[in-house]
């Protein structure tokens, strides 16, 4: 009887320290077109002359696959497609990279994982800014640390310098993150190593991260430990600041979405991918408000922005991928209702 009851006070114990799945899902307002492959990680990029035409940016993570172009209906947008690509991973955009004295552009990065590197195009042209691919943890000794996985782009509110936040699908205890200063050269982008730093309890694997620009915050998926979270600007140290969410997710913690409804402030929105829900953390003091269900199934990643895209999407748009090959769309204003009552 005692073994019975301690395994009892164990799970209530497990239990208790998560909610339970909220009664009321929200459905998606549109869904993708299918991918070929396997869906992994949207970007998504806001048109300054008509937002009603922003596109998003999704991985499709095999040999042959792709960065698929979708616009906000869900259908795929070919000419802005980009195939051929080496087992994509994670995906992230960022604006006004000055790529010479007199322009900026906004800029798509992700991981080009059998290639060992990572890829940078200009949008919403698509033209290769980086010769071909930009090699990454050159260094490693093992080669399976030498396969990126996670990206991130920093643009720096300090310096005005832009940075990749590289991971991998496997590395050590320490130093599992490589940040690089990305710099324009004659029209192309070349990387410099600016630092090695981030934690990792061994225990999966770390994919997905996050950048808070504004708040000046990296955040990254250590997946069955908790969210890491350490100073974007490399002149601050590696020291890491806080690690939150222990408790929260079941297995593995996945996608991070930084949702800004003020400078400052806003939510961490992050896939608890067992149980196909996302948490949801206060931007600024990273302490959790609810668990939200939008009835994706095994999400990865996932992407959000707060501007009006017009119609449906006045408030902006929550994108998440689905395990069926696909991508869905929500209203971030329905999102922000359910966080906010």
């Amino acid at each position: 009887m005692k073994k019975y009851s301690l395994l009892f006070v164990a799970i209530t114990a497990l239990c208790s320290c998560r909610e339970e799945k909220p009664a009321m899902p929200i459905t998606p307002d549109a869904i993708t077109q299918k991918t070929i492959n396997d869906t992994d990680d949207p970007a998504i990029w806001v048109n300054p002359q008509d937002a009603s035409k922003s596109i998003i940016f999704g991985t499709d993570k095999e040999t042959n696959g792709a960065i698929y172009a979708f616009d906000l209906q869900g259908k795929i947008i070919e000419s802005k497609t980009l195939r051929g690509m080496k087992r994509p991973n994670n995906v992230d955009l960022a604006y006004d990279f000055k790529i010479n004295d007199t322009s900026k552009v906004a800029i798509l990065a992700f991981a080009e994982r059998e290639k060992q590197q990572i890829r940078v195009f200009s949008v919403p042209d698509m033209k290769p800014l980086d010769n071909g691919g930009i090699k990454v943890f050159e260094d490693a000794t093992l080669p399976d640390f030498k396969l990126p996985m996670g990206i991130a782009l920093y643009h720096s509110p300090v310096s005005g310098k832009m940075y990749a936040v590289v991971g991998r699908k496997t590395g050590p205890k320490q130093n599992y993150l490589y940040q690089y200063e990305l710099q324009a050269q004659a029209g192309q982008i070349k990387a410099v190593l600016v630092r090695k730093f981030g934690d990792f309890s061994g225990k999966k694997e770390i994919e997905a991260i996050a950048v808070d620009s504004e708040n000046g915050f990296i955040y990254y998926s250590d997946e069955e430990f908790g969210v890491r979270k350490y100073y974007a600007e490399p002149s601050k140290g590696n020291q890491e600041i806080a690690i939150f969410g222990q408790d929260k997710f079941l297995t593995d913690i996945e996608g991070i979405a930084v949702a800004k409804t003020s400078e400052k402030g806003g939510y961490l929105i992050i896939s608890d991918q067992q149980r196909g829900l996302f948490n949801v953390f206060d931007r600024e003091s990273n302490q959790f408000i609810k668990a939200i269900n939008l009835t994706t199934v095994e999400t990865d990643g996932c992407d959000v922005v707060t501007a009006d895209l017009g119609g449906k999407y006045t408030k902006g748009i929550f994108v998440a991928m689905n395990d069926s090959k696909e991508f869905y769309l929500y209203s971030f204003g329905k999102i922000l209702q359910e966080i906010e009552k």
